[in-house]
């Protein structure tokens, strides 16, 4: 156990394990009246201002940021691993722009630094991405007991109550009620958000779904097999059938939507020291499953059969690598939507596969002494998931449900084409899918499924995308099985970005809980302008410091007339944006008054949505503290940025504002948002 443990308790009720963290000092104590009432866990009902359904990474960071947002907020585990594939092996962090990862999970990767250096941590402190897996524990340990997070081991999801469009409780199997205003699914499944009837896909969108290119079937040359293998059992004989793991259909065009998955795998904890532990040879091994590799070793394959990254230690993070290695291909279709007792047996399935392939890489005397040697220098390490033998306890669900709901993350997303306003936080990592079936062309075999493309830079995630569609569900956040096409989640799936989108939630599920609205109604400029104060990064290059936006539906904005919500032209900030419906000129006026912190000099900018019938001669007053100054701007070109008004002295507070009038006007007006920047001296 580690030290952070050790500050705990421990309580079983039923079936599960709750694990009670001391409270940090300047947070508020568990008790009733504040969310988690302790007496009143016999009763079978516990409550909280914030449950989070996973103890991922993602689920941790939910639970901390609410704390310090000084709310109550419980963690329901349906297992009995916490940190996801954070401390379950993942240690050679997939990353994209290391530079893009702020808030929650940027202090999560300096103080692992922190810990290696055994030094405090600090907001200069150096970020370290490669760590050993019980580092990982340590560090989320030490972030839950400072924060008084409770975590519920072994409470599985049984039933979701509901009372119009808002959850009301999850019970788990053990019987025990949780309740709250709010409610995050950080699982890696998306079972909470199923559990709630919230719409979800499965599977990869043909290209013409989404106007996409690298989505669907695509049989490509990464992670390919280089030389001519047999897939028949009796080579050369199709009536032989095929080599396990070998799907008998045709191949569809590239592009073509199916319901097939990217595979899963164990990342490993390897290391070549004297104290590992040999590979085990698991019940159920059949050297059949393990056939086609020994056909590509005699074809002249010699290698990788895994990655060995290293994390420091002298362990590596060790994943799939080649056209035949650690993942299971094919071998998950069933495992997003199965039951628990069918997932248990699917994970099964995945450990017995992944450590028979290492017991036969070592040690089957048909291979060449080279390649056993090679792999047997390598082994578990004895100090990492002793609980498990040194086996990961965390199987790598790549994908599994996404939602579907009113903004979904393609591709273009990825690329830069388009850009979410509503950002919550970044992403960069490659559109990377792993191989989703093995298949026979020409006569030999093929793998297909696999996708390495690049982003250009990181690019904004959507609030919309980690809420339910409107009515859907008015109190669930979902950060890790977002909505995304299959291919745009390639690229988002990644450990840090979790963490970010999970910070995200459960700022804007506190917002909304003060504003007494749905998620989907939160002001998008007061959390984005939260984020950005707890050092969330919403854009690329980072905006500057100091940064005021009003959108269209923040407080900060009064309207005269009647003005039009859309989103019919891109380029907006927030959900929407309005305008005049080309009437009521001189009557329309929509003023956007910020509440600066400070007096002194701020660039005032304008934003709108550009379009031909759009006025090109619209009057703008900006109200500071010299005066009123009157700008034309011509909204027919310019859309989808920000445009200068120019630089002005303001007093602090809300004097100062923007006022758009639609005064002889020569075409649609529109009101989107504006952004007040402090002027460097």
């Amino acid at each position: 156990m580690s030290s952070a443990f050790t500050r705990r308790h421990l309580i079983r009720l039923g079936g599960a394990t709750l694990v009670v963290a001391g409270v940090g000092p300047g947070l508020p104590a568990l008790a009733a009246g504040t969310g988690l009432d302790l007496p009143a866990l016999a009763a079978g009902t516990v409550t909280a201002d914030l449950v989070v359904y996973g103890a991922t990474s993602a689920g941790i960071v939910a639970a901390v940021q609410t704390r310090r947002l000084g709310r109550t907020a419980v963690i329901v585990e349906p297992g009995s691993h916490v940190g996801g594939l954070t401390t379950g092996g993942l240690g050679y962090t997939d990353s994209g722009t290391s530079a893009a990862i702020g808030g929650l999970a940027g202090e999560f990767y300096r103080r692992v630094y922190a810990r290696y250096q055994g030094v405090p941590v600090t907001p200069d402190s150096p970020m370290r991405l490669v760590f050993e897996p019980h580092v990982a524990t340590e560090v989320f340990d030490e972030l839950l007991a400072e924060h008084g997070v409770p975590v519920y081991l072994n409470a599985r999801l049984a039933t979701v109550q509901r009372s119009g469009d808002r959850i009301t409780g999850l019970v788990t199997d053990n019987g025990q009620l949780f309740t709250g205003p709010m409610f995050v699914d950080a699982t890696y499944e998306g079972d909470l958000m199923a559990a709630a009837g919230v719409s979800y896909t499965v599977g990869r969108e043909a290209n013409v779904a989404y106007g996409e290119t690298i989505n669907g079937v695509q049989l490509r040359g990464a992670h390919q097999f280089t030389l001519p293998v047999d897939p028949y059992v009796v080579p050369g004989n199709p009536a032989s059938g095929l080599l396990p793991g070998i799907s008998a259909g045709p191949v569809a065009a590239n592009g073509t939507g199916d319901d097939r998955i990217q595979a899963y795998n164990f990342r490993m904890c390897l290391t070549q020291s004297a104290g590992r532990v040999p590979f085990p040879q698991p019940a159920g091994y059949d050297p059949a499953d393990y056939e086609l590799l020994l056909r590509y070793v005699q074809a002249g394959y010699t290698g990788p059969f895994f990655t060995t990254q290293s994390v420091g230690g002298g362990k590596t993070d060790s994943n799939n690598t080649g056209a035949f290695s650690t993942d299971f291909i094919g071998a998950n279709y069933a495992y997003p939507t199965a039951t628990r007792a069918q997932r248990d047996s699917l994970t099964a399935d995945h450990r017995t596969y992944q450590q028979g392939l290492m017991w036969f890489l070592a040690n089957d005397p048909r291979l060449p002494a080279s390649v056993r040697a090679g792999v047997a220098r390598w082994g578990l390490a004895a100090d990492e998931f002793t609980a498990t033998g040194g086996w990961p306890p965390q199987l790598y669900v790549r994908e599994a449900r996404r939602m579907v709901s009113a903004y979904v993350m393609t591709e273009r997303d990825c690329r830069g084409a388009v850009r979410a306003t509503d950002s919550i936080g970044l992403a960069s990592y490659t559109m990377d899918s792993h191989n989703c079936q093995r298949v026979v062309v020409d006569g030999l075999v093929r793998n297909e499924g696999d996708v390495q493309v690049g982003v250009p830079g990181p690019y904004p995630v959507s609030y919309r995308a980690i809420v339910p569609g409107a009515a859907q569900c008015a109190n669930l956040l979902v950060p890790v099985c977002l909505s995304a096409s299959h291919i745009a989640y390639g690229s988002i799936r990644m450990e840090p970005v979790f963490m970010i989108l999970a910070q995200s939630a459960a700022t804007a599920a506190m917002l909304a809980v003060d504003a007494g609205v749905p998620v989907q109604q939160v002001d998008v400029a007061a959390l984005q302008a939260r984020l950005r104060r707890d050092g969330q990064l919403l854009s690329w290059p980072p905006t500057a410091d100091g940064e005021i936006v009003v959108d269209n539906r923040a407080a900060g904005v009064t309207r005269a007339g009647v003005w039009v919500a859309s989103t019919a032209i891109g380029g907006y900030q927030g959900p929407d944006y309005e305008h005049d419906g080309n009437t009521g000129k001189g009557v329309n006026r929509l003023r956007f008054t910020p509440s600066l912190p400070t007096g002194g000099s701020w660039a005032v900018q304008l934003r709108w949505t550009a379009d031909p019938n759009r006025a090109g001669n619209v009057p703008v007053d900006v109200v500071h503290g010299g005066g009123v100054t009157t700008r034309l701007v011509d909204q027919r070109t310019s859309g989808g940025q920000w445009v200068s008004l120019g630089t002005y002295q303001f007093p602090a507070g809300t004097a100062g504002s923007v006022l758009i009038r639609t005064d002889g006007t020569d075409g649609y007006v529109v009101a989107d948002a504006v952004r007040f920047l402090p002027a460097v001296a």
